[in-house]
């Protein structure tokens, strides 16, 4: 049941996103993000929200991240130029022999979605909202100069950047199917950024993710991984989950948080293996809430059209502390979720093939990673010892003694002709 402390929460949304399409048969579909607006709509949740249309992000603004070259390759191909750009494409991985194919508004629809997630970012760093959602954003495979995974520009990365204008440490969690190895790669070698992705590893896209890959130089102990295999529950889930996070948060400390909430790690996701209800997956999302820390919720994977606006519409129920119906309301795609018309759907009897001892042992190596890092500086601790900084050794300091006659009758007024001492020049100067 979602918690009932209210919170300031900004809302993206731009009605073109639902225009635009990858291709016949791709399992990309970001139709998924106007039927959750949808759906937010006709459960009354846009009520309790700062709804805003976001602007598109510049290409100079891009660059903060991606390489110039690949920018321009985004801003100048589109299905009619793509013989003359065809060296380009094996290069950006980009085009019809890759999963990132070129079709009509590719480069606005970039924009779009990253602007977006700027634009949440900068609600944060303005104190104008706890929370900021872009259910068109979270593609957090795209490389610096790469397309990879579906995605081509890499929003998470480019609001990290913005965060981190104002936050000294910022969290990222991913609880995608597949590891958010954009991200990851991005803020590898760094401490200011930590990344903990809970995904599907060994045989599966894209490859990366194993548990002792955990950051290099200063980011040293900062990438924290949970390679995980098919069939998750709820409980195996939160086991991992709920102890790790626990640990990131009293060591770690960020001033921000950005979470990627992929719904492919749903149970019967068309690309997904995980076995996970709405439930457990926005129990996650509602944990991170409870720690009460400035936080960008962002979309991600998801292929199964019918589960995505169900999650996600939940999970921003969960942001604001609304409790909803189950029974869905009215809506412009109701036929699409049929045959029963509800919010949360049962789980497959799939068979989970984590076992309880590889579960503990994965939770127990997370744990001592993180045990090896640094923990943030916190009060300063009064160990009583001198030449502490709270406890200094007294100073040496030359105080006159009274003489004999001060002693004798303090009221008498003592010339310096009687002591004897002598006036420094100084306390003689004009």
């Amino acid at each position: 049941m979602p918690s009932k402390e209210s919170r300031r929460v900004s809302y993206f949304y731009d009605a073109e996103v639902g225009n635009y399409h990858y291709g016949q048969g791709h399992p990309m579909k970001p139709h998924r993000v106007r039927m959750t607006h949808n759906l937010v709509v006709n459960y009354g949740l846009y009520r309790r929200m700062e709804v805003f249309r976001p602007r598109l992000v510049s290409p100079t603004a891009m660059t903060r991240f991606h390489s110039d070259d690949y920018v321009n390759f985004l801003s100048k191909i589109n299905p009619d130029n793509l013989r003359q750009y065809s060296g380009q494409m094996q290069k950006f991985n980009a085009g019809e022999y890759t999963d990132c194919p070129v079709f009509d508004g590719l480069y606005e629809f970039t924009q779009l979605y990253t602007g977006a997630s700027i634009d949440g970012a900068i609600r944060l760093n303005n104190d104008d909202a706890d929370i900021a959602i872009n259910w068109s954003g979270g593609l957090h495979h795209a490389k610096k100069s790469e397309a990879s995974g579906f995605c081509y520009i890499n929003d998470i990365v480019l609001a990290i950047l913005e965060l981190l204008k104002v936050h000294a440490r910022v969290l990222y969690i991913d609880i995608d199917v597949h590891h958010g190895d954009g991200v990851e790669e991005a803020f590898y070698c760094t401490d200011r950024v930590m990344t903990f992705s809970l995904h599907k590893y060994g045989d599966f896209f894209p490859g990366t993710g194993h548990i002792k890959d955990t950051g290099a130089k200063d980011g040293t102990g900062y990438s924290v991984n949970a390679p995980l295999t098919s069939g998750m529950t709820d409980a195996t889930y939160e086991e991992i989950f709920k102890p790790v996070m626990a640990k990131i948060m009293e060591i770690y400390r960020p001033g921000a948080i950005v979470l990627q909430c992929g719904a492919d790690s749903l149970s019967g996701d068309r690309l997904g293996c995980f076995n996970l209800s709405i439930g457990g997956h926005a129990d996650c999302v509602e944990f991170v809430r409870s720690f009460n820390v400035p936080t960008l919720v962002l979309g991600g994977g998801g292929y199964t059209l019918r589960n995505v606006p169900r999650c996600w519409t939940y999970e921003t129920a969960v942001m604001l502390g609304e409790d909803v119906k189950d029974e869905l309301p009215f809506n412009d795609y109701f036929e699409y979720f049929g045959p029963d018309y509800r919010l949360h759907l049962p789980v497959s009897n799939m068979e989970n093939l984590n076992s309880p001892e590889y579960l503990e042992r994965t939770k127990i190596q997370l744990l001592e990673i993180l045990g090896e890092i640094e923990p943030v500086p916190g009060q300063q601790i009064q160990t009583g010892q001198v030449d502490s900084q709270l406890n200094p050794r007294p100073m040496a300091m030359e105080v006159d003694e009274p003489t004999a006659e001060e002693a004798t009758d303090p009221d008498k007024r003592v010339t310096t002709e009687e002591t004897g001492q002598k006036e420094h020049p100084a306390e003689l100067a004009p």
